[in-house]
């Protein structure tokens, strides 16, 4: 059984935050009034297919990476593999080889986003790259925003995207599922009970015992499923199934500062009081075996005509009317320098 609660009120006299407020608030760099926020990006991965305009435009204004050793490129799959590349598909390797090269970037010698060896973000942290490998990360309480090839020379160049902070919604599913039901179920029943553009404009936290019963393959499947129901990404606090996945693979921090580290990826959790702008419930009886012969698009429900209409997008060749984005960016370098120099983010992007 579904039940909608939509929350608009938020606690001035607590200042009780959502996981994805406590991440997003820590990482704006400036905000003022009648603009998009500046939101400072951790990690940006980027790949031979959505970078290649960005590069020109880097070349065109005469700019370098401003934070090379926090963008990591992802080698060709295809080519690491040795199997038979199309002449397209090698004019855009030795391009963004090129690129790379110019720009002084080094390839990260992995395959994929979630490896079981190294893990290219941490909780808390923010984290851009193309449509196709970010959401899954979100299992790990990192930020993830999935950007268009029109967005990459914003973050090549300043280390930062310009957006319009999205709505929170809160999809929390509670109870026992039946035997032998997964994760590929819980988003089978998310989807038919979700519209395909009903999250528009929103961040979704997943929660409810139900969701933190899964493993982080089953929470990686959930995040994975975001865009699915038309969202900006989704995530799931850091919890302790989180931490033992770190250690059990060698990869939760050491040394010092690793207490202080851990100690805040614990804090990372929406505060008891804290308040979403819309919060769907689900009930885990309800969830059936998900009939995967079926197409999604006869699962999926739409919104009228004149709801889809009122919608908002995070993405676009230019959010501010009258500028360029990266112009606009590229003016505020000394605020971006002036908050890496801060306590704030040297504190909360201790990992």
């Amino acid at each position: 059984m579904r039940r909608n609660l939509e929350l608009t009120t938020y606690n001035l006299q607590t200042m009780a935050l959502t996981l994805f407020d406590k991440i997003w608030n820590k990482h704006v760099v400036s905000r003022n009034a009648g603009f998009p926020d500046i939101l400072y990006i951790d990690v940006h991965l980027i790949n031979k297919k959505t970078s290649a305009r960005a590069f020109e435009g880097l070349r065109k204004r005469n700019v370098s990476v401003f934070r090379p050793a926090q963008t990591l490129v992802l080698k060709d799959p295809a080519y690491s593999q040795h199997l038979p590349v199309s002449d397209l598909s090698r004019f855009q390797l030795d391009l963004f080889n090129r690129n790379c090269l110019d720009f002084g970037l080094e390839k990260f010698e992995q395959n994929h986003v979630d490896q079981t060896d190294t893990l290219i973000a941490f909780p808390g942290q923010t984290l851009v790259f193309d449509q196709n490998h970010t959401d899954d990360l979100g299992a790990f309480g990192v930020l993830p925003i999935s950007i268009s090839e029109l967005l990459v020379e914003q973050v090549l160049a300043t280390q930062c995207l310009l957006i319009n902070k999205p709505k929170r919604m809160k999809v929390e599913v509670n109870g026992r599922l039946a035997k032998g039901l997964g994760a590929k179920d819980i988003n089978h029943y998310l989807l038919s009970e979700i519209s395909a553009t009903e999250a528009n404009g929103y961040f979704i936290e997943y929660a409810g015992d139900t969701i933190l019963d899964l493993d982080m393959e089953g929470r990686m499947a959930i995040c994975n499923m975001s865009r699915e129901i038309g969202a900006i990404g989704g995530l799931i606090a850091p919890d302790e199934t989180t931490f033992e996945y770190l250690r059990s693979n060698g990869i939760m921090p050491e040394g010092e500062s690793a207490e202080e580290t851990l100690s805040l990826w614990q804090s990372l959790y929406s505060d008891e009081a804290s308040v979403f702008d819309e919060v769907l419930e689900f009930d885990a009886e309800d969830i059936g075996p998900g009939n995967y012969g079926i197409g999604l698009s006869r699962l999926i429900h739409s919104k009228p005509a004149n709801e889809r209409s009122e919608m908002i997008t995070h993405d676009g060749a230019a959010i501010i009317a009258g500028y360029n984005d990266t112009d606009y960016l590229l003016n505020h370098l000394e605020s971006i320098e002036d908050y890496e120099s801060s306590t704030i983010y040297k504190i909360f992007d201790g990992a």
